[in-house]
């Protein structure tokens, strides 16, 4: 039995990118495949959301001089470039997919229609979720919330390199105090980096849990689906609204 049964799984861009820091590190590719085809196997429905700044960011230095929605624009793009990625190595593993893409591109994706996205999962197809909302101004941590609600998905799992939330960088900080649990009141308050603060409202106006955990130790994802305490999560406390 388990846990979460529908799971919107959150992968930034630079985690695709490993050691290297840019572009698409095969063999973190495979391991995200792997893990994923081991939730299908115990019956979890997977829709993902990948970043794209591995390869560009609307915010960075390179961007810095164009015009906002533009850059934007190029970043949507880039997560199309990672889902295809992603796609490719899930299939060679033998499962069913579909990219849904928020601009079309029909040549490549479907368009979002959250029905059908829906019908996928039910069919246990795994859907990838490219071009963020299709909007500039919104990150791809807001459409991860977005898409999620919208497809009624039991939690959120935002795969990251560390074990959950921290009270500052753990990478940086050996000191940092780790969060096994928070609410999103205490996350929006101490200005932690779990998600950007419009998904972090739209997950707690909609009740909707957050885990945060390390997607590069090998069998996390499934064991949390299990049931485990994996990484932080994030929810509504009692006695909160």
């Amino acid at each position: 039995m388990l846990k979460y049964k529908r799971i919107l799984l959150k992968i930034s861009g630079e985690a695709l990118a490993g050691a290297a820091g840019y572009g698409i590190d095969a063999t973190v590719l495979e391991r995200f495949a792997d893990d994923i085809k081991e939730a299908c196997d115990l019956g979890a429905e997977i829709a993902l959301v990948i970043g794209g700044g591995n390869i560009f960011r609307g915010l960075s230095t390179a961007a810095a001089s164009m015009d906002r929605v533009q850059a934007d624009y190029m970043g949507m793009l880039a997560t199309v470039i990672n889902s295809l990625a992603l796609q490719d190595a899930l299939e060679r593993k033998g499962m069913y997919t579909r990219l849904v893409t928020a601009i079309k591109m029909e040549q490549i994706a479907e368009p979002f229609i959250r029905r059908r996205a829906v019908r996928h999962l039910e069919k246990g197809r795994v859907v990838i979720f490219g071009a963020g909302t299709g909007n500039p101004y919104f990150t791809t941590d807001t459409a991860a919330s977005l898409r999620a609600i919208e497809i009624e998905a039991d939690v959120i799992v935002k795969g990251t390199r560390v074990e959950g939330v921290y009270d500052s960088d753990p990478e940086k900080n050996p000191d940092a105090e780790f969060f096994p649990k928070i609410s999103y009141i205490d996350v929006l308050r101490k200005n932690l980096r779990v998600m950007d603060m419009t998904a972090i409202t739209l997950c707690r106006e909609n009740s909707l849990p957050i885990v945060v955990m390390n997607m590069n130790t090998n069998g996390n994802f499934t064991r949390l689906l299990k049931g485990e305490a994996i990484g932080t999560l994030v929810q509504v406390e009692e006695g909160q609204v």
